[in-house]
């Protein structure tokens, strides 16, 4: 009999391992196909890292052409234009135009020696040239005053034979220099006529399937372009950086990081970046401007591009580590186990903690605007306002200096650092201090639990957090917590002015408007010595605070402010241990019930828990809005809601219970068995699993059906959708949707079982084939459906394409001409007479 070892082939080329090419198995699978050869192993690689660097630099590219157009609409940063010289655009020189004709003659005859700075806008993309004829005027100008004098004299007395004259070639050359501008924004613009070109070029013609060779060039740039970007973005940067630190001795420490790559190319970009620099000054130095705007475009490329990997890249990573180390007793772990991870696995460690710290950037940026929505315009002036239509994070990244957007990194990790310690590292050491046995949280899988962990992790994604987000209101429901605390503390404080506005306090305190009045006229709206808050939105709105609502000061402002920020620091702790103890406490005692003593993941404890919390917060507010409006009311909304309820479960149970575990189970028939399960072996169902896949092909064969063509699946699923729960119309659900796929569905699994059951033992069949037929049945009447499905849509399509030759052939108008067969005598044809007169 033959050994495992003997019997362990490659999974790509099928053959033995021998001492020269050796078998190994590089993932965790445990099968029969876990070993491959290295080089098989190194060309997959080689093909993913392929594609990869392609992607990378196709994003390169775009990105480039972006922030060039970025540059070209937005301006360039001051520093870069502060030494070029001005071209005149059309605006100015229609103004001076105007000028010369409201000023008269006298003015017109002394801005006569502009003309020739006016003619070089033409010939502006030549920095040098344009500095040389700008020198050279210079040096006339002294030899030519006495000139420019006469000449004014001669116009004081010729005035009225050469204004007209004047005036018509000041705006001839008006018209010269726009019609210049205007062809050359077409040359850089649309030099290669692109929207022709892009109607003549078709997929068929890029490909080479029209017969000519044009994607031999296509295929040459690509390769082209390819090369020179790697060789530009990614070759020298790379050993620009790796060459300075083997130089400064820094080697071991960026080995000992496992990503050597990436950070030796940062450095490199690094190192660019303040090569540039130099050069740049250098250049100014000595004037040579088409250097140094060239040097400086180069700059600011360099300059976004270590600012994006810095703000998406570097920023998330860091929130997400403080997050897993102010963590870790919330888990009973320890940094040596977060050392062992990443060192097993530093890519996935890196980029869980870049998505955990990404998601709690977005949710601290989603909280700051709903924050905007209740406060009063100017109370977040310290923070960018991503509503702002005037808001654009990559014309700052050019425009800003680079020392500025460091002190908005220091500060944006200092703020999101502190509010990660004061939600989560301090009320996990007062629940450990108060709760000593409810910590830490059990994240551990086992495989003793009743329930399969797949169906309790489907069963949270596919039905508690979609109820959640769409049912909950939770943003509505967090707006007036907010609100209703900056009224509380606006109150207390004396805030409310400040907090909220004046408008509001108006509208609540009518009466106590005239009282008031003067001292809202004092301060109606502060200065830039009242406080920093008025002179920083002044400078962010650019002229003024536009949006900013003026608001009552009271005495003592600052210890005010102080104790506002106090009480909030109070709010969040207390919003915190609530939010990390309660959901856990009712989910691991509803779960009990379920699971017994087993010990379920907290993932699922806190998500039962939550949405029993979201269940009761819910029927809370609903008889608190219920009853002003009588006990008769009362019990009329409680019977209605009760039948609401009722024919709620019996779809749930048909929908959401009967057909995903008839989905599942016809699933685990169809591919998981004959693949999964040998022959010889029995093979075994669960239901819980059934169902927990069945909920999500439900979902995913819902929304396949409401994005594909109209049929009369999809009729009645948008007729459910659009009744909705209070609407419901249970006999219309079971008649239309319910009892038609419940039956296809229990055909499906009845008839191969009959056929394979049934049918083929009275052929007289072996007990091997009968075993065959019953496992493979299932798979076959799929592949059977599938192929009859794609002959009937070829047929209909071949059908569709012949009537469209046809109609392209012989239609003309909504005749069809010439169709009939031709006779044999092909001198029997005659045309009308009256054609040859028409």
């Amino acid at each position: 009999m033959e050994t495992a070892e003997e019997a362990d082939i490659c999974r790509v080329c099928r053959s033995e391992g021998t001492p020269e090419k050796p078998l190994y198995h590089p993932c965790v699978c445990t099968g029969s196909i876990k070993f491959i050869h290295q080089e098989w192993e190194n060309l997959l690689a080689d093909c993913l890292q392929g594609c990869f660097v392609v992607t990378c630099t196709l994003c390169a590219f775009i990105s480039l052409v972006w922030l060039r157009e970025q540059i070209v609409h937005g301006g360039a940063p001051q520093w870069l234009e502060q030494n070029q010289q001005q071209p005149l655009n059309g605006v100015g020189q229609q103004n001076e135009a105007q000028a010369a004709v409201n000023g008269g003659v006298e003015n017109a005859v002394l801005d006569q020696p502009a003309n020739p700075a006016a003619e070089n806008v033409v010939v502006g993309e030549n920095p040098e040239i344009q500095e040389e004829q700008v020198d050279e005027e210079e040096e006339d100008n002294e030899d030519e005053e006495d000139a420019v004098v006469e000449d004014a004299a001669d116009a004081n007395n010729g005035a009225q034979e050469h204004s007209m004259e004047w005036l018509h070639l000041v705006l001839s050359d008006l018209t010269a220099v726009k019609m210049a501008i205007v062809s050359s924004d077409d040359m850089n613009w649309n030099a290669l006529e692109w929207d022709r070109a892009a109607e003549e070029l078709t997929w068929e013609r890029m490909l080479g399937l029209d017969g000519s060779l044009v994607f031999l060039e296509h295929v040459f740039w690509v390769v082209s372009l390819n090369t020179l970007f790697i060789l530009v973005f990614a070759f020298c940067p790379y050993h620009i950086g790796h060459f300075s630190i083997v130089g400064l001795g820094f080697e071991e420490y960026v080995q000992a990081s496992h990503f050597e790559g990436l950070i030796t190319t940062i450095v490199g970009y690094v190192l660019l970046a303040v090569t540039l620099i130099v050069c740049h000054g250098l250049a100014a130095l000595v004037k040579f401007q088409r250097s140094r705007r060239l040097l400086g475009v180069c700059y600011i490329v360099v300059k976004v591009s270590l600012l994006v990997v810095v703000e998406i890249g570097v920023f998330p990573l860091i929130c997400g580590w403080w997050l897993d180390i102010c963590s870790l007793e919330m888990f009973d772990a320890t940094l040596k186990d977060r050392e062992l991870s990443f060192q097993s696995a530093p890519g996935t460690t890196m980029f869980l903690h870049w998505l955990v710290g990404m998601v709690y950037v977005f949710y601290f940026a989603s909280f700051i605007l709903l924050l905007r929505e209740v406060l009063r315009p100017g109370v977040l002036w310290f923070l960018r306002n991503l509503n702002d239509p005037d808001f654009n994070p990559v014309q700052e990244m050019i425009h800003l200096p680079i020392y500025r957007h460091l002190r908005r990194f220091i500060l944006s990790v200092i703020v999101f650092g502190s509010i990660v310690l004061l939600m989560l590292w301090l009320p996990i050491r007062i629940i450990k201090y108060l709760l000593p046995n409810f910590l830490p949280y059990n994240v551990m899988l086992y495989s003793d639990a009743p329930v399969s962990e797949l169906s309790l992790e489907l069963l949270l994604l596919q039905v508690v957090l979609p109820a959640l987000l769409e049912q909950g209101h939770t943003r509505q429901w967090l707006k007036g917590l907010v609100r209703a605390w900056t009224v509380t503390a606006g109150y207390l404080l004396d805030l409310h002015s400040y907090l909220l506005g004046d408008q509001e306090e108006n509208e609540n305190n009518a009466n106590q408007q005239p009282n008031n009045q003067h001292a809202r006229n004092n301060n109606a709206i502060p200065v830039v010595g009242e406080g920093l808050h008025a002179a920083h939105q002044a400078i962010l709105q650019q002229g003024g605070p536009v949006g900013f609502q003026p608001y009552r000061r009271p005495l003592k402002f600052p210890l005010r402010i102080f104790l506002l920020i106090v009480f909030m620091c109070i709010t969040l702790l207390i919003a915190s241990l609530i939010c990390l103890t309660l959901p856990v406490f009712a989910g691991r005692w509803l779960m009990s019930f379920w699971t017994g003593t087993a010990k379920i993941h907290e993932l699922y404890t806190a998500a039962c828990g939550l949405y029993v919390c979201w269940l009761t917060i819910r029927a809370v507010t609903v008889l608190v809005a219920w009853m002003p409006q009588g006990r008769r009311v009362i019990f009329q909304k409680v019977k209605e809601w009760s039948l609401m309820i009722m024919k709620t479960l019996i779809v749930a149970i048909l929908l959401a219970g009967v057909v995903p575990l008839l989905l599942g189970l016809l699933f685990e028939l169809v591919i998981v068995a004959p693949l999964r399960v040998p022959l010889d072996q029995t093979p075994l169902f669960y239901p819980w699993q059934d169902w927990a896949l069945g909920v999500l092909h439900a979902k995913i064969i819902a929304a396949i059906t409401l994005m594909g063509p109209q049929w009369w699946l999809k009729t009645v699923i948008e007729q459910v959708y659009a009744n909705g729960i209070r609407n419901i119309d249970l006999h219309f659900i079971i008649r239309k949707l319910a009892a038609p796929v419940i039956s296809v569905l229990l055909l499906s699994l009845c008839v191969p079982y009959i056929i394979a059951s049934g049918v083929v033992p009275l052929l007289g069949v072996t007990a091997e084939m009968q075993n065959l037929v019953q496992r493979r049945i299932y798979p076959f009447l799929l592949m059977v459906v599938v192929l009859m499905g794609i002959l009937s849509f070829q047929v209909r399509q071949f059908k569709r394409l012949y009537e469209h030759i046809k109609n392209d052939k012989y239609l003309v108008g909504q005749r069809l001409v010439n169709y009939e067969r031709k006779s044999g005598k092909p001198g029997t044809s005659t045309t009308p007479p009256q054609s040859s007169q028409e």
